[in-house]
Formats: structure tokens, sequence, C-alpha cells
């Protein structure tokens, strides 16, 4: 039996854009803020609602830049309005940025993996939005990888612009859904979350000053699969990708390549020193990794393309890290495995795979040889109360748990 179309919340137009009427709008937008065939801007603007400002996330507005990439702000060709980044030293909107607006509308697709960085740049834009007192309508969309939640909670120490809050890797919700539980649990800004306990107790009442408005999905639930329309960045062209990206990201920890300058980024990962009978490939410039680790060196690794369907099987709902157990069994010089920070005495917390994992226990894990069994184990308490957690803010029906 076929699925029935997922709806996502950007094409209930119906829904939201009687409330946008005569007022001036900011959205934060990219490249996969579709309605349809057109951009979620343009749409609004053909319908004559008056977009006064627009605001971009890493790999900008229009979704080209590099990962990491500092993109300065511009007008518009399209539209002749204003797009100001958030992404870099200036990550969420001034006073300034908002003067003049009635009402902020988000619409990112995120990718459900913590270290993919559109969760922070939303938590940024809600934090704004709570501490102005302007409404904001969050146009919620499927997450690909919604159907499961798994790996380590990140520890507060080892919080960075790839992990903020404290939640696994894989998180199992929408956009919307992490908004409200970051919201609810209370882990935004001090002024921010002073106004949402406000509009809390307020909500019922017709004089409530502003809101926090999710449009949901229609015919999406956590069982659902759902393939994007549009590249969400530009290392991870296709849903492969994504299935694998909680697993093989890992690799930006260390000194192998994650396959960032091919055509299978994160299905595809190694280094120059590793066995020369493995899969073989280059890194080399190309769209969206302009400067990809070990550029034009030959790497020895690992190929883990296939179709959807089997890439979505081999997952199994959960991260798989025999990979990396097996590079790192492989390499020669285990000492220059994981990426060394530049610094003179650097700290746990200093390492960028530390970053990724979130704490410092999984590399000690990989050095001592430890199972993925093992390992996972370790994961398990900080999961247990992490799902007791997301299952008050779910607005869809969830998966059903692996026995």
């Amino acid at each position: 039996m076929a699925q029935t179309k997922i709806i996502p919340g950007a094409e209930r137009v119906d829904v939201y854009v009687p409330m946008l009427k005569g007022k001036t709008v900011a959205v934060f937008a990219n490249q996969t803020s579709m309605v349809g065939d057109t951009h979620l801007v343009d749409m609004l603007v053909k319908r004559g609602i008056k977009v006064v400002k627009i605001f971009g996330p890493e790999h900008g507005f229009r979704g080209d830049a590099d990962a990491g990439e500092s993109v300065s702000n511009y007008i518009d060709k399209a539209t002749g309005i204003e797009v100001v980044s958030l992404y870099g030293k200036h990550s969420k909107p001034t006073k300034e940025d908002l003067k003049g607006v009635d009402i902020m509308i988000f619409d990112l697709q995120d990718v459900g993996v913590r270290f993919y960085t559109y969760i922070n740049s939303m938590q940024k834009y809600l934090e704004a939005s709570l501490e102005y007192k302007i409404p904001m309508l969050l146009l919620d969309r499927p997450n690909p990888i919604g159907f499961y939640v798994d790996g380590p909670v990140l520890e507060p120490k080892f919080k960075s612009g790839v992990g903020v809050m404290p939640v696994p890797i894989v998180y199992g919700m929408t956009m919307g859904e992490y908004a409200m539980m970051i919201a609810g649990e209370k882990w935004l800004t001090p002024a921010a979350n002073q106004t949402y306990s406000y509009y809390q107790q307020a909500r019922n009442s017709a004089d409530t000053p502003f809101h926090f408005l999710v449009i949901k999905c229609k015919n999406y639930d956590h069982k659902s699969r759902y393939v994007l329309p549009v590249k969400p960045s530009p290392n991870l062209p296709e849903i492969q990708s994504i299935y694998w990206y909680p697993s093989t990201c890992f690799f930006e920890g260390t000194v192998l390549s994650e396959g960032r300058g091919t055509d299978k980024p994160f299905q595809i990962f190694g280094h120059p020193s590793l066995p020369e009978n493995l899969y073989t490939f280059t890194p080399v410039a190309r769209e969206g990794a302009k400067e990809p680790k070990l550029k034009n060196q030959v790497c020895y690794g690992w190929n883990l393309n296939a179709g959807p369907d089997a890439v979505y099987k081999k997952v199994n709902n959960r991260i798989q890290l025999s990979w990396l157990i097996n590079a790192y069994k492989l390499f020669p010089d285990k000492d220059k495995f994981f990426l060394i920070p530049k610094k003179d005495k650097p700290q746990e917390e200093d390492y960028f795979f530390n970053k990724l994992a979130g704490n410092a226990m999984l590399m000690q894990q990989i050095k001592a040889g430890l199972s993925e069994n093992e390992i996972r184990k370790s994961w398990e308490p900080g999961l247990n109360a992490f799902k007791k957690i997301r299952k008050k803010y779910l607005l869809y029906t969830d998966f059903v748990p692996n026995p």
C-alpha cells in the first residue's frame, strides 16, 4: 500500500498566509524552503505579503556556500529584499535586524542529526523571537531520519557550534518538536525562558502579546520514510548520504576523508595510509567542498554507496560504529588518527572528534578497543533519560521502538 503524500507545513498555505496579511514579515529560509516548485519567499511576495527581511543559515540563503564558509549580507536579486547571514559571528537576529518586523517565519529542512547546524540556527531565531516579543511561525518539515533515536547525549562541557543542547546525535524529532522541547524545558536564554513561561501562563488570554506557533506537517509520523525533494546542503546530495551521516560524520574529527570532494560524501571515507587493497578514491575540489580534506590525494577506505532501500535496511535504526572501529584498527599511526587541536596544551573539549561525539568517552573507548556493543551500552542511561523528555513534545505519532 502506497504511503499517503506527506505535506510539509510550508505547503499548508491556507493555514498560515491569512495570519500574515497586513503585517511586515521576516523569513529565515534557504534553498529547501520550497512550496511545491516555488520558493517560500517568492510565493509570499506573489501573494502580496510584505517580506522585509530574509535571514540565511550555513551554506547561505541559496545553499551554495561551503560548510563553515562565512556568507556576507547582500540583496537578493530575485526579490530585492535584504538577506542577513546568521552563520558565523552574527548568529542571532539583533533588535536592529528585526526593527519594524511584525512576525517572524522559520522554514528550514533539518536532517535530524545533532551536529547539523540548522537546529542551532532555529534556537537562536526562536530566542530572538521570544526576547523581542515578536510572534514566530515555524513551518514544520518531516525529519528524514525521524524514525529512531540513538547516540551519546551531549555533555555540557562539549557544547560547541556542532552541538549545543543535551540531546543524542540522532534525536528523532522534527524542527517543530525540537523547538517545543527546548522552549518547554527552559533550555533557552534566561530572557527567552521568562517570556515563554509568561506565554504559557497567558496563552488562553485574548491579551497574550505574542505567540510561537508550529504549522504541522500533514500525513507524517515517526514511522514515515521521507526522501527530501531538495538537497539540504551541498555535501548531503541524496538520501543515502543522510542515512549514513550520523555514523560517518565522526570521520570529520579524524585525519580520514569523510568523502567531501567526491560525489558520495559521507558514503565514502578513507586515507592514503590505509591498506591499498581497500576501495580507492581521490577527493577533488567541487561544489560545496572547494578545499576538501586530502584534496587530490589517493585514499584507500570504504564505499558504502548502495540504493536507498539497501542503505535504509543496513543502517537498521541505529548509528553504526563498526566503520570507525575498523578504520582505527587498520590505521598505522594511531596517535595521529584523531585530529589534534592546534593548541599547546589541548583539553578534552578542544578535540573536534569530542565535540562531534559530545563527550570524551567515545574517543577513549575506540582507543581502548571496546566493542560496538560495549560502547552502545554506555549510551543507554543518557538515551533513556532523553527519551522521556522527548516524549512530552511529540506532535506526531511515534515510531515503534526497537525490540
